[in-house]
């Protein structure tokens, strides 16, 4: 695996590849690596000829500066992990190659994003979609891979990615869980051994009330999460799925299921 900081080598080497003929596909991530992480670059790999990774922790998503300080960061075991499952290449870009322009120049969507998780973090998705486009563009690359947990996300940036007509597939991939149901997420690290198992439970009751033919399930789900001690952010039903975002002491988690059975 080789590993690139500068934003220009990055772009010349990717180019150098698709000219070639080669097929990239991309999985953008902000390290502390896990399993949900590895679907991507599995599928990736199965289905282009190379896989490219970054790992850079924006800080220009994160509304609160104490979830900024206590994201994790194990970077040695990260670059460890890519090179066991294969990966060809890594880019490493400090905020300055991304952001020369100290971001001044932003995406901004005027819908979706202020809604679900953009309700209660102002800024979030301006982030996310400002610094994902500056890595699709600079990757070039046939498809990038992104994780259905976290839905709202993958839904702007696919509609980024049509309406600024780039040549990037968006392509969405299965939410991963441990075997207690909790799905995989670089936050589950900040849950300590009781809040973990509480966590399970959100997966569980997501799944009870997915599957009840009622025009209140999520209000319901939302009342059984709030009795089993958890702080619900929101939980309402978006395209047939069924979407939470709940707060253990101080670490925030976010699920959504798929609605099986819909009320007449």
């Amino acid at each position: 695996m080789k590993s690139i900081q500068n934003p220009t080598v990055w772009k010349r080497t990717m180019t150098q590849h698709t000219a070639a003929g080669l097929n990239v596909g991309f999985v953008p991530t902000m390290g502390a690596l896990h399993k949900g992480h590895l679907s991507l670059m599995e599928r990736a790999k199965a289905e282009q000829d190379l896989l490219a990774v970054s790992i850079f922790v924006n800080p220009t998503q994160f509304n609160d500066p104490k979830d900024l300080r206590n994201y994790p960061d194990r970077i040695e075991k990260d670059i460890a992990t890519l090179t066991d499952i294969g990966a060809d290449y890594l880019f490493l870009p400090s905020y300055e190659d991304l952001y020369p322009d100290n971001y001044r120049y932003t995406i901004v969507e005027t819908d979706l994003s202020g809604q679900l998780c953009g309700k209660n973090r102002p800024g979030h998705f301006t982030g996310v979609l400002t610094v994902v486009l500056k890595l699709l563009l600079l990757t070039g690359a046939q498809a990038a891979y992104f994780g259905e947990k976290d839905w709202q996300q993958y839904k702007l940036i696919k509609g980024m990615a049509e309406a600024f007509f780039l040549n990037t597939e968006i392509i969405s991939c299965p939410v991963v869980r441990e075997d207690s149901g909790l799905a995989y997420s670089s936050r589950n690290e900040l849950l300590s051994s009781i809040e973990r198992r509480q966590a399970a439970q959100l997966f569980e009751v997501l799944s009870t009330y997915a599957q009840k033919p009622c025009d209140q399930a999520a209000e319901s789900a939302a009342q059984e999460l709030t009795g089993k001690g958890f702080k619900v952010e929101y939980l309402q039903q978006d395209e047939g799925r069924l979407l939470a975002a709940v707060q253990i002491g101080s670490v925030r988690l976010i699920d959504n299921v798929r609605i099986t059975t819909f009320s007449s």
